[in-house]
């Protein structure tokens, strides 16, 4: 297990972010990452409402449109590990201001496109960029704060943020579409953006780099490849089929680099990422839980879209408003989790009680009809699932750091990042794939049903979402130690 870093005594020099343990600036400085955050988790969602708009603007087809999303992720899962090790090496505040910068060119780029090529070049570069600013982000937060409470609190505000950036993505990018234009989901990011670097320039302090760090050049290029293969596969199978080569094909590849890479980790005279972060139990369950969060949440934030706006008739800006409940109870019950329960319970009671409440909200949506009311059918599932995620990301960030060295807080960070986007990707393929299984077989025994065959598809979703939070309860409870959060000694 990794080494730690005691907190500093007064009067002793600054700690990693530059602050010392006393200095009001660590607040500001985490108002600067959860704006950063906030800005990355939003572009997750917030695209998904304007695609429409955006294929209109451009003239693209419905076949290119998924392009516009999977560009973002493909640079994005891929490099991600690559960039936290890049983090630890050369500095975070210079990979943190460097990413922020990138990011909100790449958007400016992508907000001003004329064409399909120009839009999708754009968002693979947010994506790369964003892969350097996600894991910069948390490991300037873990190493901000080493006081219990205090990280307690800060924690509680970035699981909150990670939390609710899906929805409030879902929001925005409905307002933004429907009363400005398209190109506002990617203007908006400039302002986040510009609060984050002036932030960034004026309260992080210099950080220090891993002394004598050397890049992991095969471990690199192995992940790297294995993770791009591994998200264009799941791309892939969620647009055409699991059969075709392009499916099979490139995920059977990303398996198999994946395995290399972790044996070639084993070996490594500075591995990329070290076995002794991933080794931990707490750390390796909270990796494990946002992969299966990522693909299980992916029902509520797609499919129960379509429901809203295809069967119901919403706008998109209504679709939005109606996910509210849902933010509002996420960044609510992150914060509770985080500064209440994890001192005391530790993280396994959160993420066990969090999955079965996703659990019950999901079976809960099963219920859904062809003329169901807002107040009856979906307020309350909305609830319940917000309570839940925020249950179970508000221990995400705190539990996949902690206990940590300064040296490894990057590639930490970033292991968070990566289980979160291949869980997405994962889900994606997976549902869609049930989702249109499910209408197909509805419809030869129904024929000319096409919106009870629609509705049937996202019930078929939402048991499959339930179906992965039970087994994330039971696995990822499994793994994590009972218990508060102690460092080692």
């Amino acid at each position: 297990m990794a080494a730690h870093t005691a907190a500093p005594a007064a009067g002793t020099r600054p700690d990693a972010a530059g602050t010392a343990a006393g200095d009001p600036r660590r607040w500001l400085i985490l108002a600067v990452i959860a704006a950063a955050q906030l800005m990355i988790v939003l572009d997750l969602t917030v695209m998904n409402l304007a695609l429409p708009s955006a294929q209109r603007a451009l003239g693209f087809t419905a076949t290119d449109r998924q392009w516009v999303v999977t560009a973002y992720a493909l640079s994005f899962g891929s490099l991600l590990l690559f960039c936290g090790r890049l983090a630890d090496l050369i500095g975070r505040k210079a990979t943190f201001l460097a990413g922020l910068v990138g990011f909100a060119a790449a958007s400016a780029v992508g907000g001003a496109s004329d064409s399909f090529a120009m839009l999708v070049t754009a968002r693979a570069c947010q994506g790369v960029f964003g892969a350097l600013l996600a894991p910069s982000a948390l490991s300037l937060l873990a190493t901000t704060f080493s006081d219990a409470k205090e990280r307690a609190k800060a924690f509680g505000v970035y699981g909150a943020v990670s939390a609710t950036g899906g929805g409030m993505g879902l929001l925005l990018g409905g307002a933004l579409t429907t009363y400005l234009s398209w190109r506002w989901c990617m203007y908006i990011n400039l302002v986040f953006a510009a609060v984050a670097i002036i932030g960034g320039v004026l309260l992080v302090g210099k950080q220090s780099r891993t002394p004598g760090g050397r890049l992991d050049v095969p471990g690199v290029v192995a992940v790297s490849a294995g993770m791009f293969c591994l998200v264009y596969g799941f791309s892939n199978a969620a647009r055409h089929s699991w059969h075709t080569p392009s499916a099979w094909g490139f995920l059977a590849v990303g398996v198999g680099l994946l395995i290399a890479f972790a044996f070639w980790q084993s070996r490594a005279a500075q591995p990329l990422l070290p076995p002794r972060i991933v080794l931990d139990r707490n750390r390796a369950g909270a990796y494990l839980t946002i992969l299966i969060s990522g693909a299980a949440t992916f029902g509520v934030f797609l499919f129960l879209v379509y429901y809203m706006q295809v069967t119901l008739g919403y706008s998109a800006v209504t679709s939005g408003l109606a996910m509210l409940p849902m933010v509002v109870l996420s960044g609510a019950a992150a914060t509770v989790g985080n500064t209440k329960l994890m001192p005391r319970v530790g993280p396994k009671p959160m993420v066990i009680a969090g999955m079965l409440l996703n659990v019950a909200g999901m079976v809960w949506l099963t219920r859904i009809g062809a003329h169901s009311d807002y107040a009856s059918a979906l307020l309350g599932p909305l609830m319940v699932i917000g309570a839940g995620m925020g249950l179970v990301f508000g221990m995400v960030a705190a539990t996949g750091t902690f206990g940590v060295a300064p040296r490894d807080a990057g590639v930490a960070s970033a292991s968070i990042n990566t289980g979160q986007q291949l869980g997405g990707s994962i889900g994606t393929a997976l549902l869609s794939t049930i989702a249109a299984s499910a209408t197909t077989g509805y419809l030869a025994d129904h024929p000319g049903s096409v919106q009870l065959a629609a509705i049937h598809s996202y019930t078929a979703v939402f048991w499959s979402c339930a179906g992965l939070f039970a087994a994330g309860a039971v696995v990822c409870g499994a793994l994590l130690r009972r218990g508060p959060l102690t460092r080692p000694h």
